[in-house]
């Protein structure tokens, strides 16, 4: 174009410049998030992956009254060192349980001890020479293999590597996530509700947004400060139980559910009310009627990120005592309880390598939930704006 038009731009080439610029900026930083979120992944798949089989020894067991007194002496000597102690420990209490099994002896698959199963994964281990020479001469008579690790998806934890299990965080989780959504959803679809549909634009509401929006920032372990303060010392209520990991839990997620929920009802069109009121309906029926059917996906979007967030959190759930160890799976709400972000926050700090699997495996189950949450979340969302 020439120079001399009026409509010439000089600055034109320099912005098209910019505005390239700024699209291979933004192109990068999406593959350079790709790229760690792939070997993140990679990594947690590689470690996690060796969690899904566990190491078996195959030993002749001795029932007599002997192993009974002490489970030391229903094998032999020279294989203690390369078994399980917690496998070793139950023989006595199958014998009680089956009294038929006195005075017999039988040839069974017995839990390896985790060095053993890190020597059969080709891990570092920490074995003697001479029980390593034993092990050796098992493997060439076929007595050593690995089958699916069952235990981490049946046992709770333990202070054995591998006798530990993600089952009792599993439902620490659904039962503390359970309170937490029977708590917070009620309360902070009502309050969202209230704040977009009844309330007066004054003072008040202006200050209770202003607080909504400031709790949604603030840093979650504060909430666990509030739980230990409010729900254990001043009400009383079991530390460590999934009812205070919820409550805890609830204070943290009724901000998010609050805004989302307020963003949804906001989005309803305002001739919808409108044609509402020009039928005669009152503003109690119009929001139950038409209002809250239309935002109901977006709520439940809401709720769902909101229990997706709740599900990873693990510095509030620490202040309240649902770190603990927990071996037995809870049968109530009232229960000492722990959830898989704590679990897995544990099993980092343990010092057997045995560990590290359990916790890559752990964070793959807890990813899969998150991804199923999420797309429940997506789900919901398209089935019900399909319907409307």
């Amino acid at each position: 174009m020439n120079k001399d038009n009026i409509f010439y731009d000089p600055t034109l080439k320099k912005r098209h410049f910019k505005s390239k610029l700024f699209k291979y900026f933004t192109i990068a930083s999406l593959v350079v998030s790709l790229l760690f979120l792939g070997v993140f992944l990679l990594d947690m798949v590689i470690k996690g992956s060796s969690a899904i089989k566990q190491t078996y020894i195959q030993i002749e067991v001795s029932y007599n009254q002997e192993s009974i007194d002490s489970y030391r002496n229903a094998v032999d000597k020279r294989y203690l060192n390369l078994l399980s102690r917690a496998a070793l420990r139950e023989i006595p209490d199958q014998i009680q349980a089956n009294p038929s099994l006195m005075d017999t002896k039988a040839v069974i698959w017995m839990l390896a001890d985790d060095q053993v199963d890190m020597y059969a994964k080709e891990y570092y281990y920490k074995i003697s020479e001479k029980d390593l020479e034993t092990l050796k001469e098992l493997e060439q008579n076929a007595r050593v293999k690995q089958k699916f690790n069952t235990i981490f998806f049946t046992q709770g934890d333990s202070k054995t590597p591998e006798y530990s299990g993600i089952l009792s965080a599993f439902i620490g989780t659904i039962m503390t996530l359970t309170v937490t959504m029977v708590v917070a959803f009620p309360i902070g679809v009502a309050t969202a509700v209230y704040l977009e549909e009844f309330s007066k634009q004054n003072w008040w509401s202006e200050f209770l947004e202003i607080n909504i929006n400031n709790l949604a920032a603030i840093p979650s372990i504060l909430f666990g400060l509030l739980g230990l303060a409010v729900y254990i010392n001043l009400l009383g209520l079991p530390r460590s139980s999934a009812l205070v990991g919820g409550l805890t839990l609830a204070l943290m997620t009724l901000p998010i559910i609050v805004v989302s929920s307020r963003a949804a009802l906001r989005s309803v069109p305002a001739s919808i009310r409108q044609a509402g009121y020009a039928l005669g309906l009152t503003k109690v029926q119009v929001v139950k009627d038409h209002v809250l059917p239309l935002a109901f996906p977006g709520i439940m979007t809401g709720n769902i990120i909101g229990l997706a967030h709740a599900m990873g959190e693990t510095a509030p759930l620490i202040i309240v005592g649902m770190i603990a160890f927990i071996p037995d799976s809870p049968t109530s709400v009232m229960e000492a309880a722990t959830v898989m972000p704590a679990q897995l926050f544990t099993w980092a700090g343990m010092p057997e390598r045995a560990y590290i699997e359990r916790t890559a495996a752990g964070i793959l189950v807890l990813l899969s939930v998150l991804i199923s949450l999420n797309s429940l979340a997506v789900y919901l969302r398209k089935k019900f704006e399909v319907k409307w």
